[in-house]
């Protein structure tokens, strides 16, 4: 059977004279939409470490005290988790690339906001608004999904998919250069420069996809969903500060349960929902969904851990001593190596399928959290530790868009991703409270001061080599599927340019769609997308 060049369930939006609705060109380069989008996620990673090196000195910038000043960190953390589902959602109904340069736009202003400002209230108001811009990475994994050439996709998936761990590691170096050297407003006029430029990249460069979810936008859905993640969050990263046992931290557990609870019934009842529980309960999505919290978790621990390795002093037997710059750039070379892996996870995907890479990601992440135990003695260690758990983590994340994507129909891919992103940051978010729980109880003096003790810092990577295992056991049980099959492209035998079998070439040729097996790589027949 034959169809139009969009997937079942979904709709092309045509605008005039592009096919894309959008005035976006129709014949576009898959190397300059996989380099804008790469380095959109890159930057946009940067937002999670942008303040970092500023947390010591933030109760004075801000004029505040240490609680309230870290209100700043963790508001970004908040709007990112509720943006990733409701923009992926919207992103299906009406635009992909639209919802993305909305995410961008705000981001930019975030930054703007910040950048003019000297007081907690509206610093914290900015930091909200960035993250906001932390749905760009799964808008930007489904746009691919939809456009590029299925020997392309794999590659492009996992790239973007690792600019979430590339980012978060250049942009503790580059903050520590820019904080040490300048009046710190500089971060986030650079950083609002930095996505302005891009955001207009994509203006230029990136089409809307053709595909469309059906339905309308589930407004009391977002609501409670909001509501329920951000009392979840709330309690896990301010637990340690309220007290575990009090009762606004217990209050807001338990009024998360009861919202989640009642939101997901919602969620069945409703004819056009959120996300999708039926879709994401189907085993290969709840596994994979499940493995990416505790994937993310596994990865936090490390990000906790190795700083403060570097930077404890080296009279307390087992800190380094380094600089908060000097840390920056040992660990630097760990986020390089995400991107150095990408390449070889796309090739692992395409070859042995996205499960493969995942049990080798969370396998080479589980040995070097046990190695670690044994190299935390030297800053070249420390960076050989980092190095090997960012090349895990890189197999990992870049078989988990893979495998949403081969399990979910395409009208409802951005939200799937913003689900599978949202699950990751919880992981996140409980590997912070669970991690500072033991390094703050696990402690030794140092003059007037409480410290991380050596054991504290081993249990640490115990924790993590556990989260890691546990991560390669969910996989285990995750159904073997290959990489999300190819469109297969049906010339329209009435043209007679149409004759060749090559997706590119056909659709070139006027050519029309038929998915094969699966959630395939559609896209109109006005849409050209070059392979080069």
């Amino acid at each position: 059977m034959v169809a139009s060049g969009v997937p079942n369930g979904a709709s092309p939006s045509h605008g005039p004279g592009t096919g894309t609705g959008t005035g976006a060109p129709s014949h576009v380069s898959a190397s300059a939409v996989v380099a804008v989008l790469a380095a959109v996620g890159v930057v946009v990673s940067l937002m999670q470490t942008l303040m970092v090196p500023l947390i010591p000195v933030l109760p004075k910038l801000l004029h505040t005290n240490a609680g309230d000043a870290s209100w700043a960190i963790t508001a970004t953390l908040l709007t990112g988790a509720v943006a990733n589902p409701v923009f992926g959602r919207l992103g299906d109904l009406f635009g992909k690339r639209r919802m993305l340069l909305l995410s961008g736009y705000i981001l930019v202003a975030g930054c703007l906001v910040c950048a003019l400002s000297d007081s907690l209230v509206p610093i914290v108001a900015g930091r909200a608004l960035q993250g906001l811009g932390l749905a760009i990475i799964p808008l930007g994994i489904s746009i691919m999904r939809d456009l590029l050439p299925s020997k392309r996709l794999i590659p492009a998936m996992a790239l973007m998919s690792s600019s979430l761990g590339i980012g978060g590691a250049l942009g503790l170096p580059i903050a520590a250069i820019v904080a040490q050297n300048f009046d710190w407003h500089v971060l986030f006029w650079g950083s609002a420069i930095a996505t302005l430029i891009l955001v207009g990249l994509v203006t230029i460069v990136v089409p809307e996809s053709p595909v469309r979810g059906s339905g309308s936008f589930d407004l009391p859905g977002a609501v409670a969903l909001s509501a329920g993640l951000v009392a979840l969050l709330l309690a896990v990263s301010k637990g340690s500060t309220w007290g575990w046992g009090s009762g606004t931290t217990l209050g807001l557990l338990g009024g998360a349960v009861a919202v989640l609870l009642a939101w997901g019934r919602w969620e069945t009842h409703t004819k056009a929902p959120l996300v999708d529980l039926r879709t994401s309960t189907r085993r290969p999505v709840l596994l994979t969904n499940l493995s990416s919290t505790v994937l993310g978790f596994a990865m936090y621990a490390m990000s906790l851990i190795c700083p403060q390795i570097m930077q404890l002093p080296k009279a307390t037997g087992h800190g380094l001593g380094q600089s908060l710059l000097a840390t920056g750039l040992w660990m630097a070379p760990a986020g390089l190596m995400m991107m150095v892996v990408s390449p070889f996870a796309g090739r692992l995907i395409t070859a042995r399928g996205p499960k493969t890479a995942l049990l080798s990601g969370t396998a080479v992440m589980t040995v070097g959290y046990v190695a670690a135990l044994g190299l935390m003695g030297s800053p070249a260690g420390v960076m050989v530790i980092a190095c090997s758990i960012s090349a895990g983590v890189g197999l990992a994340y870049a078989a988990m868009p893979t495998l949403i994507m081969a399990s979910v129909p395409a009208s409802e891919g951005a939200a799937a991703n913003g689900l599978n992103t949202l699950m990751r940051s919880i992981g996140t978010s409980t590997s912070s409270a669970v991690i500072g729980v033991v390094l703050a109880n696990l402690t030794v003096s140092f003059g007037a001061a409480q410290v991380p003790s050596l054991t504290g810092l081993r249990v640490g990577f115990l924790i993590g080599a556990g989260a890691a295992l546990a991560a390669f056991l969910v996989a285990l049980a995750i159904p073997a599927r290959k990489a999300p099959a190819p469109t297969v492209v049906v010339p329209d035998q009435r043209d007679p340019r149409a004759r060749s079998t090559d997706a590119i070439e056909a659709a070139e040729a006027g050519g029309v769609t038929v998915p094969a097996g699966g959630p395939g790589i559609d896209r109109p027949a006005t849409l050209t997308i070059h392979d080069h």
